[in-house]
């Protein structure tokens, strides 16, 4: 009788697939997809557009009802990207503007167009707000703007015949987190501080609240960025591509997701972010509060705090230069060495930070020799409100590590980026990534790829080793110093700053 065949090896397993998280940026113009995974290699991106707000006469609204299908298109084309049986997306998180949000009856359906961040229809509402909550405010060391999101919470409550039914205040991540998980989700306390939540005290403020006649059960719960949210429902993974049991975790808002993304998370490190304004943002073990007013603080998600500021120029200051004329003028203006004049490049009235002052303008002292010099002199403008910032933070008491993160579009440029190195005599380290949906990406990981966010930034972003390095340059620093120093003595003698430099 025959022997039997010997039986076939089985096949290999499929290898296991690698964990990815996805981040989510909803902005205002689209939303964009991020999945990276454990080392922060962006393995797939996606992105569908918003409809643009309709603003007229201090009103800026936008259809919330457009948010969750761009959303789902985005997920549906970043998850179909990703490496077949190669990942699995196992955490998302959220980020979207600071300040948007809309009333939702108690299902989670808008009741009707989203209140955008810069809506203007609770300016009064607000500076009651202010008034009822000095102390508090005071305290956070925040101040209640003309379009924080608490004046508009304030104008539903002041018109329930518009919105019958209403239940409940959502931000965007609110209502976002509610159609992956099927459910209502907490929101993050970085999305709510505009609306009026206080994440010293970790409450709502019941007496502002009061005070403007808000119902408290409008508003969501509050827990910590990169908290837990649910896990992806069976209906959210059919139209998104995620797998059903993906968890969701909490997000936090555009500006401070950015710096997240930067890798500046840990306390000392700030990150000079220089686009069209120049915005610097900061880690502070304890919370910093500035009389005049020029910073603010979101709390970090591990309980540490995130001082930031938004000057009034930056990028723009170079806006009247045809974008094909500025490699030329960089070239012309290194070669040149540092200006003899001393420019403060504000195009448009007031400053916000590092001082803040409705009356201040532009001004140059002296006369460039040619437009090289001018642009010259306007770069280290902006180095020098940089340095501003930065010495006003130190004078409140804060230290701040080197090197400087960088980012922005302005970054870019080799020569700005040497005459900010000079003007603080501090290297600076350009970001490799500074995308909003790449910091929310680092949230979802917090926790599920890796222990805490300190780790998320330090194995996805390479810590302090990944990114340019840009030092000072010695033979231009006695001279930009020189230049500082008429820079900040012209601010004073103008009565722009509140305080002197130390």
């Amino acid at each position: 009788m025959p022997s039997p065949a010997p039986a076939s090896p089985p096949p290999p397993p499929h290898p296991a697939a690698a964990p990815v998280v996805a981040g989510i940026d909803i902005a205002t113009a689209a939303v964009r997809v991020l999945c990276a995974d454990a080392h922060g290699t962006v393995l797939a991106e996606g992105r569908a557009p918003l409809p643009q707000p309709v603003r007229e006469e201090g009103r800026s609204e936008q259809d919330a009802r457009e948010w969750w299908p761009a959303t789902a298109a985005a997920l549906r084309q970043a998850t179909s990207a990703l490496p077949a049986r190669g990942a699995e997306v196992t955490a998302v998180a959220v980020s979207a503007t600071s300040g948007t949000l809309v009333l939702a009856d108690a299902d989670g359906a808008p009741l009707g167009p989203a209140l955008m961040y810069d809506d203007r229809r609770g300016e009064r509402l607000n500076a009651r707000a202010q008034e009822a909550g000095a102390p508090r405010w005071a305290a956070l060391g925040l101040t209640v703007g003309p379009t924080a999101a608490l004046g508009r919470v304030a104008w539903y409550a002041r018109h329930p015949d518009r919105h019958p039914g209403a239940a409940r205040v959502l931000h965007t991540p609110d209502l976002i987190g509610a159609r992956l998980t099927g459910g209502p989700v907490p929101a993050d306390w970085s999305h709510a501080l505009k609306s009026g939540y206080d994440p010293r005290t970790r409450e709502w403020p019941a007496e502002v609240l009061d005070a403007l006649d808000i119902p408290a059960s409008w508003l969501p719960d509050v827990r910590a960025p990169g908290s837990g949210a649910g896990t992806v429902s069976a209906r959210a993974a059919a139209e998104t591509g995620l797998p059903e049991g993906c968890e969701v975790r909490l997000g936090m808002t555009d500006g401070c997701a950015g710096q997240i993304a930067t890798g500046a998370v840990r306390p000392g490190e700030f990150v000079g972010v220089l686009g069209t304004t120049y915005v610097l943002k900061g880690v502070t073990r304890e919370l910093l509060t500035d009389p005049s007013g020029a910073l603010y603080s979101h709390r970090h998600p591990d309980g540490w705090w995130l001082p930031g500021g938004a000057s009034n120029t930056g990028g723009e200051a170079l806006a009247q230069v045809p974008p094909h004329r500025l490699p030329a003028l960089d070239a012309a203006a290194g070669e040149r060495g540092p200006a003899s004049c001393v420019s403060y490049p504000l195009r448009r009235e007031g400053e916000r930070f590092p001082f803040v002052s409705g009356a201040a303008r532009g001004f140059t002292l002296g006369t460039p020799a040619d437009d090289a010099e001018r642009h010259r002199a306007d770069l280290e403008g902006v180095a020098f409100l940089e340095r501003l910032g930065l010495e006003r933070i130190r004078a409140l008491g804060i230290p701040v590590s080197g090197p400087l993160y960088a980012a922005g579009g302005g970054s870019r440029s080799p020569l700005w980026t040497r005459l900010r190195a000079t003007a603080l005599g501090m290297p600076l380290r350009v970001a490799a990534r500074a995308e909003t949906a790449f910091g929310a990406a680092l949230l979802a990981a917090a926790g599920t790829l890796h222990s805490c966010l300190e780790e998320a930034a330090g194995a996805m972003t390479g810590g302090a080793g990944e990114g340019r390095l840009v030092e000072p340059v010695p033979s231009e620093k006695g001279a930009l110093d020189d230049s500082y120093g008429r820079f900040v003595a012209e601010l004073e003698r103008r009565g722009w700053l509140s305080s002197p430099t130390p």
